[in-house]
């Protein structure tokens, strides 16, 4: 039993030994590294919207041509490509995550230590936004493609 004792002591003793090691190779984050996730989730929404609209407006003028809409019939025909049940899913669920982003975003960048871990949660969510307006242009493309096909 002596044995065994002494075996766990030196177990305890090397484990505190290294704890300074471990402690120091845990992950560190700042106020600026939640800022950032923050300005990214912004940079990323407007760099998709500044691909993707020029090409799908041009691509809803081809349909009003095609189809001879009248200015007025175009707003009211276009309307379904630019908005319907998918579309609005989508939207709720990027403003979910915009929001989330931006107020985690500033709780964890605020306070006596900023908590890493949120970090990362901020960044999964950062993801998320990113993958769900790509989604959302995709539908749209997908959509207005088809219609154009007819």
């Amino acid at each position: 039993m002596h044995r065994a004792a002494w075996g766990v002591a030196a177990l305890l003793l090397a484990l505190l030994c290294n704890a300074d090691d471990v402690l120091a190779q845990a992950p560190s984050c700042t106020k600026a590294d939640f800022e950032a996730v923050v300005n990214e989730a912004g940079a990323a929404l407007r760099d998709l919207n500044r691909q993707n609209t020029p090409t799908f407006q041009a691509k809803l003028r081809e349909l009003k041509d095609k189809r001879g809409w009248s200015n007025d019939q175009f707003l009211k025909e276009a309307e379904p490509f630019v908005r319907d049940n998918e579309i609005v899913a989508h939207d709720q669920k990027s403003e979910q995550l915009l929001t989330r982003i931006t107020g985690a975003g500033q709780e964890g960048a605020s306070g006596a230590g900023p908590d890493c871990g949120l970090l990362a949660e901020l960044r999964a969510a950062l993801k998320s936004l990113v993958e769900t307006q790509k989604s959302k242009w995709t539908y749209m493309f997908a959509k207005i493609e088809k219609e154009l096909a007819k």
